[in-house]
């Protein structure tokens, strides 16, 4: 069971075969899917699936806190069930692939207070851009 599936037990979210499908499908490391590659690989698992239940699944995930919706350059928006553990990403400027990076300090001490504009900074979300070894090699 995946830790997701463990966290909207938790909260005492109806657990539909649709619901659960996509939160399978979202199970893993360095998950970064699509709406569409969700909707693939459930349809894969359960075909009557529709587009419109993953989309809205989707949302409700994103709503609730537990999936992260991460945009990248004008590609489609992908979903990040890592929502509970921070950390940045590193994607690909060629083929988009996304990558969790945990680097070793925090962005927020970064940010000096002359940088800050009298802002309350309560979070950083750092995205590093390069390329893949495999688009590298290309």
């Amino acid at each position: 069971m995946s830790d997701l599936l463990d966290r909207l037990r938790g909260r005492g979210w109806r657990m539909t075969s649709q619901r659960r499908v996509v939160a399978q499908v979202l199970d893993g490391d360095h998950v970064h899917l699509t709406a569409d590659e969700v909707h693939a690989r459930a349809a894969a698992l359960l075909p009557e699936i529709s587009r419109a239940t993953v989309y809205n699944t989707l949302g409700e995930l994103v709503s609730l806190g537990e999936v992260i919706e991460v945009a990248t350059d004008g590609r489609a928006r992908r979903y990040d069930p890592n929502a509970h553990h921070p950390h940045h990403h590193l994607v690909c400027s060629e083929c988009g692939t996304v990558r969790d990076v945990h680097p070793d300090r925090d962005p927020l001490t970064d940010l000096p207070a002359r940088e800050r504009f009298g802002f309350t900074v309560a979070a950083a979300e750092v995205t590093y851009r390069g390329l893949c070894p495999d688009c590298a090699k290309a």
